[in-house]
């Protein structure tokens, strides 16, 4: 190639391009953030932000989910997923995966449902000890009407490969413009033959149940050697995958909580008594405005022989009331929790 032929397609590039701002929509994609605590044995959302841990239908299948700090170079954190009592067979109904949810609202500039839409890209870095055909399933408005299954390989063992996945683009599929589940990406880590024995298509289509993780071969629940790693998860616009978008802790953990926060108040004392229902009333506000209207548990309190109870949450802060009482009731740390 000419070098005048370099500097058109450089050109090219950097007009069709996205070469500033912010190109990762995964939030948390590092694992640096884990607010609820570094390890668990139980499913839903557990150690690190923004993404959870479901089973189906297991009968035997034990775990720990963690924070990690085996990290491929670049990277200080990942998920890691401990098989600890292995499933005794995989039976047809089971499925084990990672799920990621994306607001609606975050994914406009795809541009699904329309002439413009554009291809997207998808890219992890993932280590197992069990090498083989995984699955990473991509469904639009937590609906089955439009979805797509990638494959992807593990070839070495105990190795940080990065993976690439290439999504197409999507005429037909609009995304709701707002707080709902716009996107979610399941990461399959087992799965019985009722979802992986049917044909993986190479278009947004309805999926049938046995084509969501169509070819999945490995299975980390096999044996309690078995462990699964994943980190540097990124998703961007354009047909290209670009180096890992590093973001601080402190941007991290801001994005982070308008999903979940765990806040310590110290004392957060319930002392101004409102004359008309003779309780007592504090707010506490959020670290930032929070995705919907969350749920509220209260962790730890100090109710001087009255009960706390917790009174009108909206998006950026929560009441705590408290019945009249000769000493001052107070609030010391509580949850909120308004995740997709």
């Amino acid at each position: 190639m000419t070098k005048a032929a370099e500097l058109a397609k450089m050109g090219e590039v950097l007009t069709n391009s996205q070469i500033g701002g912010r190109r990762n929509i995964i939030i948390n994609g590092a694992m640096q953030v884990a607010q609820r605590g570094t390890s668990a044995t139980s499913t839903g959302y557990q150690t690190c932000d923004r993404i959870q841990f479901l089973t189906s239908n297991t009968d035997n299948f034990a775990f720990t989910v963690s924070q990690s700090s085996t990290a491929p170079d670049g990277f200080s954190t990942s998920q890691k997923l401990d098989c600890t009592t292995a499933e005794s067979s995989l039976d047809a109904d089971e499925l084990a995966r990672f799920l990621y949810k994306v607001e609606g609202q975050d994914i406009q500039h795809f541009n699904y449902g329309s002439s413009a839409s554009e291809e997207v890209t998808v890219s992890f870095y993932v280590r197992s000890n069990v090498t083989g055909v995984y699955t990473v399933e991509f469904r639009l408005n937590a609906a089955g009407t439009s979805t797509i299954t990638k494959q992807y390989t593990i070839s070495s063992a105990k190795t940080w490969e990065r993976k690439i996945l290439k999504l197409p683009t999507n005429t037909v599929t609009s995304v709701n413009n707002d707080t709902s589940n716009g996107i979610e990406l399941s990461f399959c880590v087992a799965a019985g033959s009722n979802f992986t024995t049917g044909s993986l298509g190479t278009s947004w289509a309805t999926t049938a149940t046995s084509s969501r993780y169509a070819g999945q071969v490995a299975n980390i629940m096999s044996s309690t050697d078995n462990e699964w790693y994943i980190t540097g998860i990124q998703m961007e616009v354009g047909s290209q995958a670009t180096p890992f978008e590093h973001r601080s802790f402190g941007e991290e953990l801001a994005l982070c909580e308008r999903y979940f926060t765990n806040q310590d108040v110290g004392t957060l004392r319930l002392s101004v008594v409102r004359t008309s229902d003779n309780l007592r009333r504090a707010y506490a506000f959020f670290p930032v405005t929070m995705r919907a209207n969350p749920t509220i548990v209260r962790t730890s309190e100090v109710g001087d022989g009255t009960t706390i109870s917790t009174g009108d949450i909206t998006t950026s802060n929560v009441e705590f009331t408290a019945t009249g009482a000769d000493t001052i009731p107070h609030v010391q740390t509580y949850t909120a929790d308004a995740e997709l």
